[in-house]
């Protein structure tokens, strides 16, 4: 049996699908020991209790037991609902020393906001992973604050490499991460929804244009990953003269698919900035009330 790689005592705060994600990750990677990981939420203690039993790692019931994980934690990572990101933030600020890792998975939240909720400058990971990480196949943006040590980002890395692809970027391009592979996911799902349903019109049963479509998608990101090429140079080679592929992409062309797609991109990245902006407001006043 391989040894665990990554020797830090790992607290959850937020117990959601993100969350068992990353974990499950380091468990079956063998990344971290289950004994070193810990879950902790405000109500939900039957979650608790399954991430407990599925995977080994340790829980809190009591507050008092929390707090303790919370204060003996090398790395804290933030995986509330973003709703619940100020009060949650602002109610372990007490339990928290400057030497911790926290690592933040909640969409919007800057590392500015999540540093006022904290009362002042920490070891800050920023991060934008995507739904696919719960298949360990996730694509994950990540930043840093002035305050990561390098052995921190490693740790920081370490957490979403077992979970998929990693891209570290400047955080003021998250928004367009999130953009590109935080939404992406939706956009594929898009294109797959219209080619079953066109091959359900065209006599294909559900499931036979199901599979014939889920297999497509499969491949031909595979063969982007596999030969290295561009996405444009295979669409060349598959493209005969006067051929079926090149009748469907001039009339994707002619209705500018590939312009739509794009600023749906460029939308999604504005949403999230929106959304930051939102949470940052959101947190002003929280510190106000505390």
């Amino acid at each position: 049996m391989d040894h665990a790689t990554l020797d830090k005592r790992i607290v959850f705060v937020g117990a959601g699908s993100m969350a068992e994600a990353i974990l499950r990750g380091l468990i079956e990677r063998r990344i971290a020991d289950p004994d070193r990981i810990v879950a902790v939420n405000r109500q939900d203690e039957a979650r608790l209790a399954d991430l407990r039993d599925k995977y080994g790692i340790r829980t809190a019931r009591m507050p008092e037991q929390r707090d303790r994980y919370i204060r003996e934690a090398d790395v804290v990572v933030l995986s509330m609902k973003p709703k619940d990101a100020p009060s949650g933030i602002a109610d372990i600020r007490r339990l928290l020393r400057p030497d911790q890792l926290i690592v933040s998975v909640i969409a919007g939240l800057s590392i500015a906001t999540i540093e006022r909720l904290l009362g002042g400058p920490y070891p800050v990971v920023r991060t934008m992973p995507n739904t696919s990480s719960t298949i360990g196949l996730g694509a994950t943006g990540i930043s840093f604050s002035a305050a990561v040590s390098a052995g921190q980002r490693e740790t920081g890395l370490a957490l979403f490499r077992a979970i998929g692809e990693v891209c570290a970027v400047d955080e003021e391009r998250l928004d367009i991460v999130t953009g590109v592979s935080g939404s992406g996911p939706a956009y594929i799902y898009y294109v797959m929804e219209a080619m079953i349903a066109a091959g359900v019109e065209g006599g294909l049963s559900e499931e036979e244009a199901r599979q014939l479509t889920v297999q497509t998608v499969l491949g031909a990101a595979q063969m982007v990953k596999t030969t290295n090429e561009s996405p444009k140079e295979l669409r060349r080679k598959v493209t005969s003269p006067n051929g079926t592929t090149q009748a469907a992409i001039e009339l994707m062309e002619a209705n500018r698919v590939g312009e739509a797609v794009s600023r749906a991109v460029l939308r999604a990245a504005e949403r999230a900035r929106e959304m930051g902006a939102a949470m940052a407001e959101q947190s002003l006043s929280h510190g106000k009330q505390v």
